[in-house]
């Protein structure tokens, strides 16, 4: 089968043109028109120029023009484009409901976990305590004496075995008999989990006769 590079050969030496010959009167480099006849297609142009320069070639060799373009396209080979069906486009950021819906799920998660780290931490912690009354070493000149100070809201607190009352802040009181022997008063805040913390303060009891 003839292909069109051989066409074009044929007809140019028909006609006795060498390539620079044939250069000069259609104003395509020689170097092209060698690659046409050897069909050497990577080095030549895109296809819609190496068409123009063929229809200019077949002008001057006195060849049909319809029946050559269609040689070419039977014989021009389709490059392989390298395509990028993605291609690196940098993209704007945009806010969307599907990002909204889960930055609230994290944050969700993240404030559940917190709560329960907090919670766990709070029911393997012994409880805080202060106590306001008395003061290490006080002196006591009544019979019934009241013991306040603050503590976790949810633990309870023991005065010197007796339950105190403990309010949403956690502010506690318990009023104590006091006696001659009375040596000391010994708080103690618990928690549910039984963790508990110790406050002992010592008393000087002054008790009338």
């Amino acid at each position: 089968m003839r292909t069109i590079g051989v066409i074009l050969k044929d007809a140019r030496e028909r006609k006795k043109l060498s390539r620079f010959t044939l250069e000069k009167r259609i104003k395509i480099k020689k170097s092209f028109i060698e690659s046409l006849e050897k069909e050497e297609w990577d080095k030549l142009p895109e296809y819609p120029v190496i068409q123009g320069f063929v229809q200019n070639i077949a002008d001057n060799l006195n060849l049909d023009k319809k029946q050559i373009v269609a040689l070419l396209r039977r014989d021009y080979p389709p490059k392989k484009l390298n395509i990028n069906p993605k291609p690196d486009i940098p993209t704007r950021f945009t806010w969307s409901p599907r990002l909204t819906f889960i930055l609230g799920i994290a944050v969700a998660f993240i404030a559940i976990l917190s709560y329960l780290s907090i919670q766990y931490k709070n029911f393997i912690s012994p409880p805080k305590l202060t106590v306001d009354v008395p003061n290490e070493g006080q002196m006591i000149n009544v019979y019934e004496f009241n013991v306040s100070g603050t503590t976790d809201p949810e633990a309870s607190v023991m005065v010197n075995n007796q339950p105190a009352l403990v309010d949403e802040n956690g502010y506690f009181s318990a009023k104590i008999e006091i006696f001659e022997g009375t040596s000391e008063v010994v708080v103690i805040a618990k928690t549910r989990s039984g963790k508990e913390t110790v406050i002992r303060r010592k008393i000087v009891p002054e008790l009338g006769n």
